[in-house]
């Protein structure tokens, strides 16, 4: 061993070391960082859900209330005979399931077109397309309208879902996700005879399990949670969405919080259901792409 190395081995012999103590008060303070986070984050749906039991005089009463209720049977049938909620809930399930269907195909097929050919101004292409992520959504109310009226689609579910499918945000993730796929997997089964619409359902999509559950999740939440959009082209309270029916709930003189409050944790349920079924595809869907090998 020469001198040079010699001496490297004794440096690093004789580093200092982080004692156990330093390390375990380091743990302890990153737990104690952690709980104080969760509970920041759980506390307001612990306080929804404990509101939701209660009136409203009992909400804004002092000291607040801070256990359950005996009031959520009456919120309950407040919301069913004002809002029609049963018909609500029915409404934004269907819509958000039937967007998340339609708008999840056009992302897949867009961002893998994007991905995977090259075509004549398609970089150029994307990049407008990515344009519409600083676009704000107030910009586009009026020409939308317009054309949704003189479709005569006001009022009507294609409405809500249609002007949004091709989802800049959705097809950046898919493009990404799918750039991530070797051409050469692609080649062979060109090769083999595969057609393209048979290469993409069998050869495409079945590795892109994560990235799909991802924007199965993104774009369900973002149908179910759109406000100003559904409250713009929605005339008839029984085709109203959840949102738009929980904001028709609050009145000049007086309003109802604790059918509002009941109505939002109802609401809340699904967007669990949904995150919960599928959280372990929900990371690895989002990092897909960004690590190339």
């Amino acid at each position: 061993m020469t001198t040079s190395a010699r001496g490297t081995a004794k440096a690093a012999s004789t580093a200092p070391r982080p004692s156990r103590h330093r390390t375990a008060g380091r743990s302890i303070l990153l737990t104690s960082g952690l709980a104080i986070v969760l509970a920041a984050v759980l506390v307001p749906f612990y306080w929804l859900v404990v509101a939701s039991t209660h009136s409203t005089d009992d909400i804004f009463g002092s000291p607040p209330a801070l256990l359950p209720g005996g009031h959520l049977g009456q919120n309950l049938r407040s919301l069913r005979d004002t809002a029609s909620f049963d018909e609500v809930v029915l409404n934004s399930l269907l819509i958000a399931v039937l967007y998340t269907l339609a708008a999840g195909a056009v992302c897949t097929f867009a961002g893998y077109a994007f991905a995977k050919y090259r075509f004549k101004g398609g970089n150029a292409l994307f990049g407008v397309l990515m344009l519409g992520l600083v676009i704000p959504t107030q910009v586009t109310l009026v020409p939308l309208f317009k054309m949704m009226a003189e479709l005569e689609w006001l009022n009507t579910y294609q409405a809500v879902i249609m002007p949004n499918l091709a989802l800049p945000f959705g097809i950046f993730l898919m493009r990404q996700s799918m750039g991530a796929l070797p051409d050469e997997l692609l080649d062979s089964g060109r090769m083999d005879g595969c057609g393209e619409f048979r290469l993409f359902c069998r050869v495409v999509l079945p590795p892109m399990k994560p990235a799909l559950a991802a924007l199965g999740i993104f774009l369900f939440l973002y149908q179910w949670n759109d406000f100003i959009w559904p409250l713009v082209v929605l005339r008839d309270n029984a085709s109203f969405t959840i949102p738009v029916a929980l904001a028709s709930l609050q009145g000049v003189d007086e309003t109802d919080y604790g059918a509002i409050l009941t109505g939002t944790a109802v609401a809340a349920i699904p967007m669990a259901v949904v995150f919960l079924a599928l959280q372990r595809h929900f990371v690895s869907g989002l990092l897909a792409g960004a690590v190339k090998e």
